[in-house]
């Protein structure tokens, strides 16, 4: 949690490293040895010189708001091992910027006062009526492409159901990559990574067929969406479009304004490797809507949005046609207060519902945002539970963390000891899976996994 203000606990800094290596190497230049030149305004911007390898220094100034970040060495990484000593020195106490006297340097002042004219910066003006008709070419070129790659994808379905899905261990992944790949060259992003996931499946282990031919009828719905599309309802229309790979612009969403806290962030890698993928949960303490944000990196590049869990930032989100009302991207952000509680939990039979209703909005949907509360977790010869308070209902719970670690549920039931905790997580067909829980009277989260 951070203190108001936007000052960061050392845990929630080192919660932003994007990696190991990066967060071993901040934690070495926290202290002020590495550091001249130290400095802070009274609206929150911190600024240093930290010592290299070479003769000149290295300029770092943070605005913890955000948080952003410049720094005049060279690293790739976002952010570097010194924005990441410098918030660290100023959570320990370093230096207190309230009381800072002197001028910001030209340099950390040039910094910030770009980021306030390009937030600033009016929305661009409409296209031009050449430019809008070019577009709609390019849209009409491009869903004919798909449409070309949707009638593929289902002949190789068909070519799969006729064959019988025992062979499909023999024939291996090669296959569905080659179909996936197809799919890349038709411009459906969305159809090549469902492509990917479908011919994993195989080598999944016991119960592979029932969950092959499952996913297949979702993608034969989802085929059979886009060939239709033109007599869907706009909101299920905008949905194809969205899992198709044609995500709508968030100019055309909703934007809500709210004091959003994290709830949970954490990275997942596509099956090929080229892509992670981070997800960040938020929650609005004013909506009380549920808010997704996806963020990618190459290879070697971790995405560059690190929001640790339990800080709260004040922001728009402008939310994407199409998505359960929950794909959202993020304005410019500012600290805001924590709250002092965990947030309001529901009942497991409740949480079943929540996800029902959200299918009927999209029915590829694998999962929904819940906060359940109070809950205990309990071990069984199936697997772990989580169960109501009162012990009327419970969920399967599914590995955690996006990346199967089972680490986490030791974690959960070290925090509950046998009692009642609130949980947040994504509840979905297979179950629930924990991101992130309170012990009750504690308002600082325990990310898991």
């Amino acid at each position: 949690m951070t203190e108001q203000g936007g000052r960061h606990t050392a845990e929630q800094v080192l919660a932003l490293a994007p990696d190991d290596a990066s967060r071993k190497a901040g934690a070495k230049l926290g202290g002020a040895g590495s550091w001249s030149q130290i400095g802070g305004s009274a609206s929150g911007l911190v600024w240093g010189l930290c010592r290299g390898s070479g003769s000149t220094p290295y300029r770092t100034v943070v605005d913890p708001a955000g948080p952003a970040y410049k720094c005049s060495c060279p690293s790739r990484k976002f952010p570097c091992k010194h924005a990441l000593g410098l918030l660290l020195l100023r959570a320990e106490g370093g230096f207190d910027e309230s009381t800072a006297s002197g001028e910001v340097p030209d340099w950390a002042a040039d910094w910030s006062a770009g980021r306030a004219a390009r937030a600033a910066r009016p929305a661009a003006a409409p296209g031009r009526p050449a430019d809008e008709e070019a577009a709609k070419r390019r849209a009409e070129r491009r869903a004919a492409r798909i449409g070309a790659g949707v009638t593929e994808l289902e002949q190789r379905l068909e070519d799969v159901l006729r064959g019988g899905l025992a062979g499909q261990q023999q024939a291996g992944y090669a296959p569905w990559e080659e179909t996936a790949a197809r799919m890349v060259d038709a411009q459906a992003p969305g159809l090549a990574a469902r492509v990917r996931e479908l011919g994993t499946i195989p080598s999944c282990g016991p119960g592979w067929p029932a969950r092959m031919l499952e996913e297949g009828a979702l993608l034969h719905l989802l085929n059979r969406g886009w060939l239709g599309l033109a007599g869907l309802p706009e909101p299920l229309a905008a949905t194809v479009r969205s899992r198709v790979g044609l995500p709508g612009s968030a100019a055309e969403g909703e934007v809500v304004r709210d004091r959003w806290l994290v709830l949970a962030q954490y990275d997942s890698v596509s099956p090929d490797g080229r892509l992670t993928t981070r997800r960040t949960w938020l929650h609005g303490l004013g909506s009380g809507r549920p808010a997704l944000v996806l963020e990618f990196g190459p290879p070697g590049r971790p995405p560059a949005l690190a929001l640790p869990v339990g800080l709260a930032v004040e922001a728009e989100a402008r939310f994407r046609p199409g998505t359960a009302g929950l794909r959202a991207d993020l304005g410019e952000r500012s600290a805001a207060a924590a709250p002092d509680r965990a947030p309001a939990g529901i009942g497991t039979g409740a949480a079943l519902e929540a996800y029902g209703a959200a299918l009927r909005e999209d029915p590829w949907l694998d999962a929904w945002p819940v906060v359940l509360g109070p809950v205990i977790p309990i071990p069984g010869e199936l697997g772990w539970q989580l169960a109501d308070a009162e012990g009327t209902s419970a969920l399967p719970v599914t590995p955690l963390g996006g990346g199967g670690s089972r680490s986490g549920l030791w974690q959960l039931a070290a925090l509950s000891g046998g009692g009642p905790v609130t949980v947040f997580g994504e509840c979905g067909h297979r179950g629930f899976t924990p991101l992130t829980a309170w012990h009750p009277g504690c308002p600082e989260p325990v990310a898991l996994g």
